[in-house]
């Protein structure tokens, strides 16, 4: 048996440059390796007539007593531009690879560590062979002699540090040894440990391989089937979110269920509409605007603080309310607004009402999109110090935290789906009450509105439920309800098992919200893929049934999933009573895709009467 080291670099200080000659028989002798080797080592060798670039030097050793090592040393890096497919080959035959630099030549190492290094390692971890990288030398020291201490940081302009070392072998996977000299007892106690460790591993390797061949070839032994991997799943592909683009529809087009109007404090004119549910979630000025300390305590005339506003640390005082129709039945609008309770907003800063559009916007559709906020705003008011001050405003409406109020650029709080989550089965500006089961689930129709199509045709035209209070809802339990209205205003979903979340599904595909029918057919699947074939075997969930009822609620993705998952499960489900349920079509499939295969059954079933066979047959022998 031999073992084959490679060697790359130089422990040299200055290594072999460009031009010049590879090192000689005295360099050679000299070297880590031959070190080690000793005297046993002779140069050249059996396999000198393969090597196709003279540039690696060949050296042949006997260790363990008939082990053969053969050495392929190459001082210069420069090969691996020169002749890369030639060091390629002889890395591929390598069993263990030594790296070496010298401590005292910082330009080599920062050449192997930029340059070559990144070269290797992709390489080193496909063919997983061992890796010793050795720092040879003591590090300079002014002052008195060469320190040896791995840690010393005496003169790290010219010399390589410890740290650094330790992190290029960690990107190569290597082991680090630091050697002060090329003495005996380093190269032989420290270097020479590991090394043979390696060598000890590579022939274990070898020797367990060889006997396995002999056997199957004396024994001559049936091979078994190959069993082929079963087919993916397909994926489940889920619309992107249009939480920001349904509230900004909302904005734009919901004006018939806004209930709060601004107004500019200089003319008196009508300067938009919101909705008072939408602004108290995001903001907490609007909530203490709109709501005062009490939500009840609606006074008459009332600005959001007193004075200037920045004794009791609340914003400054931007708008005011005026409540001279708050309360009265609002039918004169030609534009269809709902009658009902209306706020009135005046806006006292001049900035703000040139602006309101787009702070509502920003408010609407979230934080993230401060930074276009500020370019709009920008190219509006075409001034520095404008944009400034507006942009603060807008902060002050935000609300920040005491950590950031110092901090005159700070960016408000990342508003998202989550501002609306306090809204979610919440009395406040509730204007719907779903009856469930007996539950009441108060809802706001604003946000119903914007994220689905079949409750913004529901309460907007002639129904009943656009002009009652109370809405019934029947065919559907109180806890999927919950579950539906939780998607609206928070664009999440988390049923707690798959029968939950394929009443959610149900009730996703009645109201037509794709995004959240696709959600509960990635919920459905990732449950039944995370069980184990023996809880799958005694489960009571019918995944047959389930099949059934993704095709009678037009979930096309989990009706192709579902087949697949049984095909591919096939040993399971083939056994029990609903399995006959399936459609001869479905059937069809399910057995063209079925794993194992029959042909792979029928292999294994051949496989096993050979081997009971020669099993007899040994027996008759013996």
């Amino acid at each position: 048996m031999s073992i084959h080291i490679v060697a790359l670099g130089s422990e040299c200080p200055g290594g072999v440059g460009p031009g010049e000659e590879a090192m000689g028989q005295g360099q050679l002798q000299g070297g880590l390796l031959w070190s080690y080797l000793g005297h046993g080592a002779m140069a050249g060798g059996p396999e000198e007539s393969s090597l196709s670039n003279p540039a690696f030097m060949e050296y042949t050793s006997h260790v363990f007593g008939d082990v053969t090592v053969v050495v392929q040393d190459c001082p210069s890096w420069d090969l691996l531009d020169s002749d890369w497919a030639s060091v390629r080959s002889v890395l591929e035959q390598a069993d263990i690879l030594v790296i070496k630099y010298s401590i005292n030549d910082k330009m080599a190492f920062q050449q192997v560590r930029n340059g070559y290094a990144p070269r290797l390692r992709p390489l080193l971890r496909h063919w997983g062979v061992p890796v010793i990288l050795v720092a040879v030398g003591a590090r300079l020291n002014d002052e008195g002699p060469p320190c040896t201490c791995p840690l010393c940081a005496s003169d790290w302009s010219s010399c390589v540090p410890h740290s650094e070392g330790l992190q290029l072998s960690r990107d190569l996977g290597a082991t680090y040894l630091e050697l002060p000299s090329l003495n005996h007892v380093f190269v032989g106690r420290y270097f020479g440990s590991v090394l043979e460790y390696f060598m000890i591993q590579c022939l274990k390797q070898k020797a367990k391989e060889r006997p396995e061949k002999r056997r199957s070839n004396k024994l001559n032994e049936p091979h078994p089937p190959h069993l082929e991997q079963p087919a993916r799943l397909p994926p489940i592909r889920v619309e992107e979110s249009s939480f920001s683009k349904d509230l900004q529809w909302l904005l734009e087009r919901g004006g018939q269920f806004a209930d709060v109007a601004f107004y500019s404090g200089d003319s008196g004119k009508e300067l938009g509409w919101g909705h008072a549910a939408v602004l108290c979630a995001v903001s907490p000025y609007f909530r203490q605007l709109l709501l005062g300390p009490k939500a009840r305590e609606r006074p008459i005339s009332r600005c959001a603080c007193r004075g200037d506003g920045r004794g009791d640390g609340g914003p400054p005082s931007l708008l005011s309310t005026w409540d001279g129709g708050l309360g009265m039945e609002d039918g004169s609008r030609p534009d269809g607004h709902l009658a009902g309770r209306l706020s009135r907003l005046v806006v006292k800063d001049p900035l703000l009402c040139l602006c309101l559009w787009e702070t509502l916007m920003f408010l609407y559709r979230g934080a993230w999109e401060w930074e276009h906020l500020q370019e709009a705003v920008g190219e509006k008011l075409k001034n520095s110090l404008a944009v400034a001050q507006l942009m603060d405003r807008v902060r002050s409406f935000m609300g920040r935290d005491k950590g950031s109020r110092d901090t005159p650029n700070a960016r408000p709080t990342q508003l998202g789906p989550q501002s609306l989550v306090n809204l979610f089965n919440s009395p406040l500006y509730s204007d719907v009450i779903f009856m469930v089961q007996g539950n009441v689930l108060p809802a706001h129709r604003a946000v119903l509105v914007a994220r689905c199509d079949v409750m913004a045709a529901m309460f907007s035209g002639k129904y009943a439920e656009a002009r009652s209070r109370v809405v019934p809802i029947h065919g559907v339990s109180s806890d999927t309800f919950l579950s539906f209205l939780e998607y609206l205003y928070t664009d999440t979903c988390c049923p707690a098992s798959v029968l939950q979340a394929m009443a959610v599904l149900v009730c996703a595909e009645m109201y037509q919200v794709k995004r959240l029918q696709h959600l509960c057919e990635v919920c459905v699947c990732a449950y039944l893929q995370s069980m184990p074939s023996r809880e799958l075997a005694s489960t009571g969930i019918s995944v047959i049934r389930l099949l059934r009822r993704a095709k009678c609620h037009n979930a096309e993705q989990l009706y192709v999933w579902l087949l697949h998952f049984i095909a591919n499960n096939y040993l399971i489900f083939s056994h029990k009573p609903d399995f006959l349920e399936l459609s001869e079509e479905e059937r069809e499939q399910v057995e063209r895709l079925r794993w194992p295969s029959r042909g792979y059954l029928q292999e294994l079933s051949e496989y096993q009467q050979r081997r009971r066979k020669l099993k007899k047959s040994r027996c008759l022998v013996m």
